[in-house]
């Protein structure tokens, strides 16, 4: 998705209003949904946040609703839009069909949050602009502010943040090793001192993460492998 948006011109990033919250229930169902309060017992019309099934519920109206739109003039996950185009008349044209559709199926979106006819935006915690990729710095400061794991569960969430940006990171895994061992079980947790330079390289080189140029799916593409790389 994020090689899909890199490499144009133009954006329209638009937000969904109450997302979940726009999609009804079938009657059958509401009582599936019930919850008691001091003021009675209610069921839910609308669906709610919480469902287990409700982000790919969701998920799955918005690819309907744009199903001959994806991938080729705009791109939609859960309640984020990205409308693209290489010209500013041929953006702006996308954005009218998108708007329209919007309109058709009256889905509304926030325009609090949207942003129109832009060089650049935040998608997915990526900065993506003119055929670059690049980490989201306000995400950044704040794991590489984060101090050492002290817990397993700590640990866990520390690489699970830094393993969103991996793509970025040469080696995520073999310097990361001695972080996940502690994620085995039966392992005594002890944050070693490979721990901890693990656990500073690795904020380190987000620090100093590398643009990504997003491919030219247009072009031939030669990938060469050697006998080190195969398994």
């Amino acid at each position: 998705m994020l090689e899909r948006l890199a490499g144009n011109d133009y954006y329209c990033f638009l937000d969904g209003f109450s997302g979940y919250f726009q999609i009804p229930i079938d009657p059958r169902d509401q009582e599936k949904t019930i919850f008691t309060c001091p003021y009675g017992t209610f069921a839910y019309r609308r669906m709610p946040f919480g469902l287990c099934n409700a982000p790919s519920t969701f998920q799955r109206c918005m690819l309907a609703i744009f199903h001959d739109m994806v991938e080729k003039t705009m791109e939609v996950f859960m309640d984020d839009f990205s409308v693209f185009g290489n010209f500013f008349e041929n953006c702006l044209s996308r954005l009218d069909k998108m708007m329209q559709r919007c309109e058709d199926t009256r889905l509304c979106l926030n325009w609090e949050k949207s942003h129109f006819m832009v060089k650049e935006g935040i998608v997915l915690g990526h900065k993506i602009s003119k055929n670059k990729i690049e980490v989201d710095k306000s995400k950044i400061d704040v794991i590489t502010k984060l101090p050492h794991p002290t817990t397993v569960k700590g640990v866990r969430s520390f690489l699970g943040h830094a393993g969103f940006y991996r793509q970025f990171i040469k080696d995520f895994s073999k310097i990361s090793r001695p972080m996940t061992h502690l994620l085995e079980k039966d392992t005594p947790f002890v944050f070693s001192e490979d721990c901890i330079q693990a656990f500073q390289t690795l904020k380190k080189k987000l620090m100093k993460a590398p643009i990504l140029i997003a491919p030219n799916w247009t072009c031939l593409l030669n990938l060469c492998a050697t006998q080190a790389t195969l398994p």
